[in-house]
């Protein structure tokens, strides 16, 4: 059973930092690229990040642009997104996902999820 499992969110306040992690299991095909998305309340679910498992190749969305970090360690199936500088507009839920086919933003590219995790940033 392939199962997306998403850990370290919180509530921290703005300026701080939290690292999000996103471990894969009971996949029987080499799945090509883990995304992370977030999704506030009222607005559509947007991609964050994502890494090719293959190549390291990575992408950002704009607004994200230094001040996240995505990254693997693939003995452990594992993906990483490292948020420094936290805004309130960064509060959302956010979902990790898997693509068997291409490393992309775009959620309908991805074909497995987990259950998010919530990030709240206040003070």
């Amino acid at each position: 059973q392939v199962q997306l499992v998403e850990s370290g969110g919180g509530l921290v306040q703005p300026g701080g930092s939290l690292r999000l992690s996103c471990a894969a299991s009971g996949f029987t095909l080499d799945y090509d690229a883990i995304g992370w998305f977030r999704q506030a309340p009222g607005k559509e679910r947007e991609g964050v990040s994502c890494i090719s498992v293959t190549d390291g190749s990575t992408l950002y969305t704009d607004s994200v642009k230094g001040r996240f970090t995505i990254s693997r360690d693939n003995a452990k199936h594992t993906v990483y997104l490292q948020m420094n500088s936290l805004k309130p507009e960064d509060t959302a839920v956010y979902y990790c996902a898997a693509s068997m086919t291409i490393a992309s933003l775009f959620p309908y590219e991805y074909h497995y999820w987990g259950q998010g995790t919530q990030v709240t940033v206040s003070s």
